[in-house]
């Protein structure tokens, strides 16, 4: 069971427990991606237990008719283990989310797995003509590069400013650079690409330049944000944008926790106010 003061970021432990909150969003005009929280597996058996229980979810979420995708990390499918481990299970968990017509998102993690992310995507991508997609994050000076090479791959990008703390030699380390490089991505995303962006962020004014570059341009986008995190801001943009919202759900919901009330001094007076009963 989760706490409640954990209760705000994660859904809970059980997917019945997620779908749930999924129903829940999709009453105000939300949609769901939805986690199962796990990563950094060394050993096959959670791997492989993982990838049933994304199957069933996938499944789950066709028969409740629910506006909901889900989301995986290479490292919960076995980019530990080797990239052939995880090529071969995103393809099981690509494959059983095209049969049920559910969109599969493809976590970013550490830039040790940027190439074997990316050449996993393609993979999948095209082999189901789209139907996935992967997250890039703006703060790796890479990324530029990146999102041209996937213009003319199906399937669609999640631009966010990226949470891992990378050396100075491959990343922007300065929060004015990275701003910078996400605005330029979004730039280009939506003069090249037909579609197919996400804007991860919570950042007004990231959103409010991809308002103006959707006027612009007439790309079609959609808003990503995760549970717990600005969300009245979340439904009163989704009266007019596709929104999305990241419900993470699982038994390994500490560490995830824990990462939220670090992100932002806001969670961690929440956090601090629910814990003293304030």
């Amino acid at each position: 069971m989760v706490p409640p003061v954990a209760s705000r970021f994660v859904a809970g432990t059980t997917p019945a427990e997620a779908l749930e909150r999924a129903r829940r969003l999709n009453e105000r005009n939300v949609k769901a991606i939805v986690n199962l929280l796990g990563e950094h597996y060394d050993d096959r058996p959670p791997v492989a237990a993982d990838v049933a229980e994304y199957r069933t979810l996938v499944e789950d979420i066709a028969t409740s008719r629910l506006e909901a995708c889900i989301s995986v990390k290479p490292t919960q499918l076995g980019l530990g283990l080797g990239a052939d481990v995880f090529r071969r299970e995103l393809a099981d968990v690509a494959a059983a989310a095209a049969d049920h017509d559910v969109f599969c998102w493809i976590d970013m993690e550490d830039h040790t797995t940027t190439d074997a992310t990316l050449e996993g995507f393609e993979e999948v991508a095209r082999a189901h003509d789209g139907g996935v997609g992967v997250c890039l994050q703006a703060n790796l000076k890479r990324t530029r590069e990146d999102v041209e090479r996937l213009a003319d791959a199906p399937g669609k990008i999640r631009l966010v400013k990226g949470a891992y703390d990378e050396p100075a030699s491959i990343a922007y380390r300065d929060h004015t650079e990275v701003n910078r490089a996400y605005e330029e991505l979004l730039e280009y995303a939506f003069e090249r690409y037909d579609g197919g962006i996400a804007v991860g962020s919570h950042d007004p004014a990231m959103i409010d330049r991809a308002r103006s570059l959707h006027e612009e341009y007439g790309t079609d986008f959609e808003i990503q944000m995760l549970m717990g995190v600005r969300e009245d801001a979340q439904y009163d943009l989704a009266e007019e944008y596709d929104v999305w919202q990241y419900v993470p759900y699982g038994g390994r919901w500490l560490s995830y926790f824990a990462r939220r009330v670090a992100e932002r001094k806001e969670n961690a007076l929440f956090a601090a106010r629910a814990v003293l009963g304030r």
